[in-house]
């Protein structure tokens, strides 16, 4: 632990961090058990969003906006999970790891921008069954494939520049103070306990800017369904009201998985009851990126019918 602290000689002969020690869960009975089942998990996430990816690419689902908008949300859910489970497994196995600070940095950067690309594809994925829901016969002409593509782009690149603010202004603070983290990622507000700079601009700045990767695109879901609900309730048959739900309710429903699990992480106050923290932290980060593939394959005729014609087309070779 030593190697992680050198001399810097213009802050008055403090020690600056160049390494952090990520804590993990720091159960020592249950370290080889914890470590085998988010192993599991990591590479059941990987599977299901892979699956979902390519069956999007080689079926007739690439034709549809909406299966090309659950592939690039697959896709990220499957960086996000790999940007979080190869290190927690690495601290599980290790009782504890050390990282650079700058490598520490890097990982809050991706898998924040990850989780903002998440959010904006949710987002626009809302606005695609509001337009299809809402406004069928234009649904064609609306969402073309130069819109669907710029979309996508704007939910790919917007969240690394807005992330890159943050990053940037945590490369200024001098770290100074311990170098344990206790938790098992370098998430941001961790990062800034170990700061010995004045870290209110830094805070101020991330408060301003969250609400354009979180409250945005949440507001967006909420509109976009409730136009959705209210042209649904003016449908006059049974039938056709199930089957106008029934190309929306999986999207809700990862949706609601995405921002309740988030929401229970962020209810518990900054800086208390690290351990519930820790945990609470699971379902955003390990357990909602499992869950989602299957919500989707579950209740989505049409990607059942892709699963079952690609099984045949495997069967004839």
């Amino acid at each position: 632990m030593e190697s992680g602290f050198q001399q810097f000689p213009d802050t008055q002969n403090k020690s600056s961090v160049s390494e952090v020690f990520i804590v993990g869960f720091n159960i020592q009975n249950y370290r080889f058990f914890l470590f085998n089942v988010f192993l599991i998990i990591y590479i059941l996430t990987l599977a299901c969003n892979l699956l979902i990816i390519l069956l999007t690419l080689f079926s007739e689902l690439s034709r549809s906006p909406m299966y090309v908008f659950l592939s690039n949300l697959s896709l990220s859910e499957v960086l996000f999970t790999s940007s979080i489970a190869p290190p927690m497994l690495h601290v599980i196995r290790k009782a504890g790891a050390t990282f650079p600070l700058v490598g520490c940095f890097i990982k809050f950067f991706l898998f924040a921008s990850f989780a903002g690309a998440e959010s904006f594809l949710l987002s626009v994925m809302s606005y695609d069954r509001f337009l299809a829901i809402c406004k069928p016969l234009n649904y064609r002409l609306i969402m073309n494939p130069r819109l669907c593509l710029s979309l996508i782009l704007v939910c790919w690149t917007l969240p690394f520049l807005i992330m890159s603010i943050p990053l940037s202004l945590l490369k200024t603070l001098n770290f100074c103070s311990s170098n344990i983290i206790d938790h098992f990622m370098c998430d941001f507000s961790p990062l800034l306990k170990l700061s010995c700079s004045d870290t209110s601009i830094v805070e101020m700045v991330v408060s301003l800017l969250s609400p354009s990767t979180t409250m945005l695109p949440f507001l967006t879901i909420v509109t976009s369904y409730g136009f959705i609900i209210q042209a649904i309730t003016r449908i006059s048959s049974a039938t056709g009201k199930n089957k106008a739900f029934s190309t929306c309710s999986s999207h809700l429903g990862v949706a609601s998985t995405y921002y309740a699990t988030m929401i229970v992480v962020y209810a518990v106050p900054s800086g208390h009851l690290l351990v519930a923290n820790k945990v609470l932290s699971l379902p955003y980060t390990v357990i909602a990126p499992l869950l989602n593939p299957f919500i989707y394959t579950l209740r989505n005729q049409e990607i059942k019918a892709a699963i079952k014609q690609t099984l045949k087309s495997i069967r004839r070779i």
